[in-house]
């Protein structure tokens, strides 16, 4: 599957609308997190703009938030 192109900001809503909430911003980069059961899933996103993410940064922020790009991709639909 062919990743889609986003921009940080539509992937922080993404995964607003899935549980994650913003902890803190450091620079272009917002950090979210979302509790589950027995640990708490972090991820980090970059903002540069509204530049696309990269293909490789697209698949780390789905590994972080526990998802498989397919699962990310469909929530991002």
């Amino acid at each position: 599957m062919k990743t889609p192109l986003k921009s940080g900001k539509e992937i922080i809503k993404a995964l607003g609308k899935n549980g994650f909430v913003v902890v803190r911003q450091k620079g272009s980069h917002v950090h979210m997190a979302k509790p589950t059961g027995e640990k708490t899933l972090h991820v980090t996103i970059p903002i540069h703009g509204n530049k696309d993410i990269n293909p490789f940064v697209f698949k780390s922020i789905a590994r972080q938030a526990g998802l498989t790009v397919e699962e990310f991709a469909k929530i991002l639909e």
